[in-house]
Protein backbone atom coordinates (compact mmCIF):
# COMPACT_ATOMS: atom_id res chain seq x y z
CA UNK A 1 0.00 0.00 0.00
CA UNK A 2 2.86 2.38 0.84
CA UNK A 3 4.55 1.56 -2.47
CA UNK A 4 1.35 2.40 -4.40
CA UNK A 5 0.99 5.72 -2.57
CA UNK A 6 4.66 6.57 -3.22
CA UNK A 7 4.27 5.77 -6.92
CA UNK A 8 1.11 7.86 -7.13
CA UNK A 9 2.81 10.84 -5.47
CA UNK A 10 5.82 10.62 -7.79
CA UNK A 11 3.57 10.37 -10.86
CA UNK A 12 1.54 13.35 -9.67
CA UNK A 13 4.67 15.43 -9.14
CA UNK A 14 5.91 14.57 -12.63
CA UNK A 15 2.53 15.54 -14.12
CA UNK A 16 2.63 18.90 -12.29
CA UNK A 17 6.14 19.66 -13.52
CA UNK A 18 5.19 18.78 -17.10
CA UNK A 19 2.11 21.01 -16.91
CA UNK A 20 4.12 23.96 -15.57
CA UNK A 21 6.70 23.60 -18.34
CA UNK A 22 4.19 23.24 -21.17
CA UNK A 23 1.58 25.78 -20.05
CA UNK A 24 3.75 28.80 -19.36
CA UNK A 25 4.23 31.05 -22.39
CA UNK A 26 7.67 30.89 -23.94
CA UNK A 27 7.55 34.30 -25.64
CA UNK A 28 9.97 36.74 -24.07
CA UNK A 29 9.00 40.31 -23.29
CA UNK A 30 10.20 42.65 -26.01
CA UNK A 31 12.24 45.49 -24.57
CA UNK A 32 12.93 48.83 -26.25
CA UNK A 33 16.28 49.06 -28.05
CA UNK A 34 17.37 52.05 -26.00
CA UNK A 35 15.87 54.23 -23.30
CA UNK A 36 17.06 57.79 -22.73
CA UNK A 37 16.40 58.89 -19.17
CA UNK A 38 16.25 62.61 -18.39
CA UNK A 39 18.85 64.31 -16.20
CA UNK A 40 21.17 61.31 -16.04
CA UNK A 41 18.83 59.28 -13.81
CA UNK A 42 19.52 55.62 -13.20
CA UNK A 43 16.80 53.02 -13.73
CA UNK A 44 16.02 50.72 -10.81
CA UNK A 45 12.92 48.93 -12.17
CA UNK A 46 11.11 48.35 -15.47
CA UNK A 47 7.54 47.31 -16.24
CA UNK A 48 5.58 47.04 -19.48
CA UNK A 49 1.91 47.43 -20.31
CA UNK A 50 -0.17 47.56 -23.47
CA UNK A 51 1.22 50.50 -25.44
CA UNK A 52 3.47 51.83 -22.66
CA UNK A 53 6.37 51.00 -20.41
CA UNK A 54 7.45 52.51 -17.10
CA UNK A 55 10.85 53.09 -15.55
CA UNK A 56 11.35 53.66 -11.83
CA UNK A 57 14.44 55.80 -11.24
CA UNK A 58 16.75 56.22 -8.28
CA UNK A 59 15.39 59.79 -7.92
CA UNK A 60 12.05 58.32 -6.70
CA UNK A 61 10.23 59.02 -9.96
CA UNK A 62 8.16 56.84 -12.26
CA UNK A 63 8.59 57.71 -15.92
CA UNK A 64 5.95 56.38 -18.30
CA UNK A 65 6.86 56.21 -21.99
CA UNK A 66 4.90 55.42 -25.17
CA UNK A 67 5.95 52.03 -26.50
CA UNK A 68 5.63 53.07 -30.14
CA UNK A 69 7.86 56.16 -30.23
CA UNK A 70 9.54 56.14 -26.76
CA UNK A 71 8.27 59.62 -25.95
CA UNK A 72 7.73 60.54 -22.31
CA UNK A 73 4.02 60.30 -21.57
CA UNK A 74 3.88 61.00 -17.83
CA UNK A 75 6.20 61.67 -14.88
CA UNK A 76 5.09 60.68 -11.37
CA UNK A 77 7.08 61.86 -8.35
CA UNK A 78 7.02 59.47 -5.40
CA UNK A 79 6.83 61.28 -2.09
Amino acid sequence: MVMVLTGTMIAGLVVLIVLFVTRFPTAAVSLPDSITLPDGSTATAFTRGAGWYAIVTDDDEILIFNASDSSLRQRIIIE
